[in-house]
């Protein structure tokens, strides 16, 4: 997979992605990780990227001709064509099925805003679509950029020591992740539940099940709801 990630700040991921298992991803050709500095792209020297907005308002707007020319610039880097992405709060929200969705594209175009957003014709005139990380807002889209890349490459297969460890995730199946003991089997009066140290493993596994829904229930019912709808 490539993931190509135009934005204002590429320092920004220097380090996420030069640690871990995204850095051992990048390491054995899993997934190749392009920046790509918008500014470089702005048509004056002062490397002006965004404007007042028409119309009245507060803040800046990304200017599209620096982004236009940026992507152009990055399409032609690889034969694939790619999934163009912009991250933004009024985009779909993101979650394990989309990441999981996204793991088996062959390229990823992310692209990360600062300011008020995007002048509209960049999502038009791109074919984008838009993604959101949660209905709050941040800065810029680089954190937002940052989670998907860690999302989606942890999927790929290879990227984890344990081909099943995805399998088992949080909302992987619609529901929280049962609770996970190690060594001790003891630690502070507080014991494993008898039933992880059995070795009947028919029956681990239906208590994981019962775990993990009865989790669901407490935390986060609107995932049962969710789940009905399907």
């Amino acid at each position: 997979m490539r993931i190509d990630v135009l934005t204002l700040f590429p320092q920004m991921f220097e380090s996420p992605l030069n640690h871990s298992i995204l850095k051992r991803a990048q390491d054995v050709g899993l997934v190749q990780i392009a920046l790509t500095d918008i500014r470089d792209f702005a048509a004056d020297s002062f490397r002006k990227v965004d404007d007042k907005p028409y119309g009245g308002g507060p803040g800046m707007v990304m200017m599209p001709g620096p982004v236009f020319d940026c992507f152009e610039h990055v399409q032609k880097l690889s034969s694939e064509k790619g999934r163009v992405i912009l991250l933004t709060p009024q985009g779909q929200r993101f979650d394990q099925a989309k990441a999981l969705e996204l793991s088996a594209e062959n390229r990823l175009i992310l692209i990360a805003g600062k300011y008020e957003g995007f002048d509209e014709r960049i999502r038009i005139g791109l074919g984008a679509e838009q993604i959101s990380i949660g209905d709050y807002v941040l800065n810029g889209g680089e954190l937002a950029a940052m989670v998907i890349i860690d999302a989606v490459v942890r999927l790929l297969p290879g990227a984890l020591g344990d081909e099943d460890s995805p399998k088992d995730d949080s909302f992987s199946d619609g529901l929280l992740e049962y609770p996970q003991y190690t060594r001790p089997e003891v630690f502070r009066d507080m014991k494993v539940p008898d039933i992880l140290l059995s070795g009947d493993h028919a029956k681990i596994a239906e208590w994981r099940k019962q775990q993990a829904l009865e989790r669901t229930k407490k935390w986060r019912p609107d995932l049962l709801k969710d789940c009905d709808k399907k």
